[in-house]
């Protein structure tokens, strides 16, 4: 991506200013949510590797698998992206080498995380963290192995769940002191949680996940400003909205036999034909007919 944009993304989550990132999960989320006005969009670990590989987001996805869909988000959107990175893939070396990888990949930063292998959704049962010191290496690692000061590194703890807030709490102290950009204590279970989280890091980068059904509660905008928190990320919202509206549509034909009749929003079929680039394939067959 374009230095300049990605510039201006750092500055504007350095400065605090409010930023609502919508998660994308595969090319046409991704076609739609860019060019809307995002200041950024959000690779959702969780929906790439339901999309891609149509198996949970349990340590199943390899470095090559997200690394391919970064690149390929990058490739068709203007808009930057912060990508899900998980734990990094490994130790410490494959942590710079997932950096790396996903700065030249065309992303605006990375998400990594404190969780022991295999790593698992934030809002499921069962995850275990590493050590702190190892988290805390992981996170220092990142931010020295980035090319440009400006590629975000979102530091994610998931110390709640197994140890509580406060060692939660601990390792967000921690992974600001490494550098990170961003502070993420992940499943924060009510909004006394959440503003502890706040009241812990005034005047840091603060992001909160808004999870529908999840353990953490979604709350309006002005509320998590109150809390203190300037990034909310809204990974499922786009991929639950869809799983709903094809399974409606696909009950609606097994019933019927046919979609006619549906109740069902529909996006225009020639705007999403736009959409998708038909237009460019248009002029280009205009432009050669008749030639080879």
């Amino acid at each position: 991506m374009a230095g300049d944009k990605r510039s201006a993304l750092a500055a504007r989550i350095r400065r605090r200013e409010w930023s609502s990132l919508p998660g994308v999960f595969e090319m046409v989320s991704a076609r739609i949510a860019d060019g809307m006005g995002f200041p950024a969009l959000y690779m959702t670990g969780y929906g790439v590797v339901a999309s891609y590989l149509g198996v949970p987001d349990a340590g199943l996805a390899t470095y090559t698998d997200m690394v391919d869909r970064v690149a390929k988000f990058c490739e068709i959107c203007a808009t930057p992206l912060v990508a899900d990175g998980d734990t990094g893939y490994g130790g410490l070396l494959n942590v710079a080498r997932t950096v790396h990888g996903y700065e030249r990949a065309g992303a605006a930063g990375i998400q990594i995380e404190d969780q022991q292998f295999p790593k698992k959704c934030g809002h499921t049962p069962g995850r275990r963290v590493i050590p702190l010191e190892e988290a805390a290496a992981k996170i220092k690692c990142a931010v020295e192995s980035r090319d440009s000061k400006d590629f975000l590194i979102v530091a994610r703890t998931d110390a709640r769940g197994a140890h509580g807030l406060d060692e939660a709490l601990k390792r967000g102290e921690s992974f600001a002191k490494a550098g990170a950009d961003v502070i993420f204590i992940e499943s924060p279970q009510s909004v006394a949680e959440m503003e502890r989280i706040g009241a812990a890091f005034k005047g840091l980068p603060l992001l909160a996940n808004m999870v529908e059904g999840g353990l953490t509660p979604v709350l309006p905008v002005p509320e998590l400003k109150r809390i203190g928190y300037s990034i909310a990320i809204y990974p499922g919202a786009a991929f639950l909205a869809m799983g709903a509206a094809v399974r409606a549509m696909y009950q609606h034909i097994l019933k019927t036999g046919s979609s006619l009749d549906a109740e069902i929003p529909l996006y225009d079929f020639k705007e999403f034909s736009k959409l998708m680039g038909f237009e460019q394939v248009w002029d280009f067959e205009k432009k050669w007919a008749g030639q080879g």
